[in-house]
């Protein structure tokens, strides 16, 4: 590990991008992870007498992202689910990031995500006899990512 502070991630600095266009600051993201089917391969060996599985990678997977944060007067994560609701022929598919920065505000790091589009917009329940903040959650689907 390096003496260097700067390097020492909390994870706890990031935020989103849309399609170049910020969407501000999260306070929690889960999902970045990315898999791949595991595909068997049958064979004999060539004296025909030892039998040999083979695991090959078969179609990568991407979890859904899931972005939380205090609840924000903005409506630009209601105007995207909007779009994907309104949207006749094809999804809006857009091209975002996850972008993580030192505790001194530089970027460090960079997940992109491309055909993206969200599936679930909730704010948290309602309830006059508590004083708990509110929560945005959006749930997005995408195609790929990748760490830059």
């Amino acid at each position: 590990m390096s003496g260097d502070h700067d390097q020492d991630f909390q994870g706890a600095y990031f935020s989103v991008e849309v399609d170049g266009i910020s969407l501000g600051f999260f306070t929690a993201c889960s999902g970045l992870s990315m898999e791949f089917d595991v595909m068997e391969q049958k064979s004999q060996s060539k004296d025909g007498k030892t039998r040999v599985v083979q695991k090959i990678p078969g179609r990568p997977k991407y979890s859904e992202v899931v972005l939380k944060r205090g609840f924000t007067p903005g409506k630009e994560m209601h105007d995207w689910f909007k779009q994907v609701l309104d949207a006749k022929d094809k999804t809006p598919y857009k091209t975002g990031a996850i972008v993580v920065f030192s505790r001194i505000g530089a970027e460090e790091a960079r997940f992109s995500l491309l055909n993206m589009w969200p599936s679930k917009l909730t704010v948290s329940d309602l309830n006059a006899g508590s004083d708990e903040v509110m929560v945005e959650e959006l749930t997005m689907q995408h195609e790929f990512i990748d760490w830059v």
